[in-house]
């Protein structure tokens, strides 16, 4: 069976609870964690279509994960974000600010204060403007930073000055979960193991896994801790061949993009 496909997900989500992991959302943990927990984290960059359907198939297996939309045509979509709340997931700001807020700066040619310190000011203004307007349709507690392999800014620079916790935002993953304790998956990359293709996917951890496929991880699921994090990016996962064909190119492509910027 092709991996990145919805055969392959269902397969990996039961293999999981034949192991008796417990799920969890981002914000459940956070509150009240369980011994041996799996905590699906789920990127919704694009297609938010492929999103809703893994929102489904969570949802007919009884299991709950956390959904983080950007404030794009590609993620944001109001019904998408309420069906998928009401099936009982986590929805969550995907911000990107420190980029939306760089390309007006840039564009207006900013000076004054210095264009640093004018950017992060300016990005979290748009991002509490961001994050009413999701809270319009659904509460927000968690939040997670969208990496933006092309910019010259991190996204979570804006907590270097301001404390998103004013904000009644209890947890952002790079900020409020111990990887040392926590194993963290992701399949950025469209693979297990693409650290060396990740600009801003990257946490410290002891642990480390050399999952190249979902396939790899099924079959040595018993070598994981406890506690584990997997960052989905659904658009990469469809049966649809042309679809699945597209995201593989693509993402090829991408990845030798990314080696460029990270040497």
């Amino acid at each position: 069976m092709p991996d990145f496909t919805i055969k392959k997900y269902k397969e990996f989500l039961n293999q999981l609870r034949e192991k008796e992991y417990n799920f969890q959302t981002f914000s459940e943990y956070l509150k009240s964690p369980s011994k041996k927990v799996v905590i699906l984290r789920h990127d919704v960059d694009a297609r938010k279509e492929n999103s809703l359907r893994f929102a489904r198939i969570q949802y007919e297996l009884g299991i709950t994960g956390s959904y983080y939309f950007r404030l794009v045509p590609q993620s944001y979509d109001e019904r998408v974000i309420d069906e998928v709340a009401s099936m009982g997931h986590e929805i969550g700001y995907h911000y990107e600010t420190m980029d939306s807020a760089y390309a007006k700066v840039k564009m207006q040619k900013s000076t004054g204060k210095g264009q640093r310190e004018e950017l992060i000011d300016r990005a979290y203004e748009e991002f509490c403007i961001n994050l009413e307007k999701f809270r319009k349709i659904v509460p927000i507690s968690t939040i997670c930073m969208h990496g933006s392999p092309r910019s010259k800014y991190d996204n979570k620079d804006i907590w270097k000055k301001y404390d998103y916790h004013k904000l009644r935002i209890i947890g952002e993953p790079y900020f409020d979960i111990d990887f040392n304790e926590v194993a963290y998956l992701t399949d950025t990359g469209r693979r297990w193991n693409g650290s060396n293709v990740s600009v801003r996917d990257k946490v410290e951890s002891r642990y480390r896994f050399n999952f190249r496929s979902t396939d790899d991880i099924i079959n040595g699921i018993d070598v994981l801790p406890d506690k584990v994090m997997f960052t989905f990016h659904p658009q990469r996962w469809t049966d649809n061949a042309f679809d699945w064909i597209k995201e593989l190119v693509m993402q090829n492509i991408k990845n030798e993009v990314k080696k460029v910027l990270l040497r």
